[in-house]
């Protein structure tokens, strides 16, 4: 039995319009569509920021990670699997293709202790706070 989409045409089955679409968008431009956007979280607490990209599939060393004047910019890819002899693709759902996202941290992040970890497809970024200084001063009645 052939694992198949339950809107792909079949040739036994009569031609609808949504069918012929999905088959023109599937097969026309899919090929041509490399870039995706992943999921991303934003969390807060009191001691710093962290970032979550939902990235499944991409391997550590295709991401890219950088941090310039107050903006972090992640950027990656996610390959296509290549295809093997005798196993053809039926129906392909995954994102896959080079992404980019870009945040404007905020001033009170210390930059030089930003940490990056890559665990079970999810990329985590924590953006650890500065103190807060807080500025106090008497200021005396002439």
């Amino acid at each position: 039995m052939k694992l198949v989409r339950n809107n792909q045409l079949d040739p036994q089955m009569p031609v609808t319009f949504s069918g012929m679409l999905d088959r023109f968008f599937n097969d026309s431009f899919a090929p041509a569509l490399r870039q995706f956007s992943p999921a991303v979280d934003i969390a807060e607490d009191e001691k710093s920021y962290e970032i979550h990209v939902a990235v499944p599939g991409v391997k550590k060393q295709d991401f890219k990670i950088d941090l310039l004047d107050g903006k972090l910019t992640i950027s990656g890819e996610r390959k296509m699997e290549e295809k093997k002899e005798g196993r053809n693709f039926h129906s392909v759902q995954t994102q896959f293709g080079s992404f980019v996202k870009s945040f404007f941290i905020p001033e009170d992040v210390k930059e030089e202790e930003v940490e990056a970890s890559y665990e079970d497809g999810l990329l985590k970024i924590v953006l650890p706070k500065r103190e807060k200084v807080v500025k106090k001063a008497s200021i005396e009645i002439k």
